[in-house]
């Protein structure tokens, strides 16, 4: 007799337990719960004010000027990103800021920078 190893004996009654719903999701229903799911990963882009806009921009200016290692986050791909280094410029006309880590010069989008720490 051939056994089959899904059913299980749950007093006199054999059950296939969750096997039995599967045939049950159609192909739309699971491409639209795993577009859910992936949805549901992102991370939503912060609306920043002129307070926050201007608070950025001082402190961008101050880590510049001083030369002292900054933390900056920003927000690419629906994504938050964590950079730490020494900015080396601000270039204004290609709106770009170049910071320097251990692996080398990085440039950095000004538009795609939300938030920017002192480490030093």
């Amino acid at each position: 007799m051939k056994v089959n190893k899904h059913l299980k004996q749950v007093g006199d009654i054999k059950d296939r337990g969750i096997i039995k719903w599967q045939g049950m999701m159609l192909t739309e229903h699971v491409e639209m719960i795993r577009a859910w799911y992936e949805e549901d990963q992102h991370d939503a882009k912060p609306d920043l004010d002129e307070t926050d806009l201007q608070l950025l921009q001082e402190e961008l200016v101050l880590a510049a000027q001083c030369k002292c290692q900054v933390k900056m986050k920003s927000w690419k791909e629906k994504k938050f990103h964590y950079h730490i280094g020494t900015i080396r410029e601000l270039n204004a006309k290609n709106r770009l800021i170049v910071y320097e880590d251990p692996e080398g010069l990085h440039r950095l989008p000004i538009n795609e920078l939300i938030g920017i720490w002192l480490i030093d």
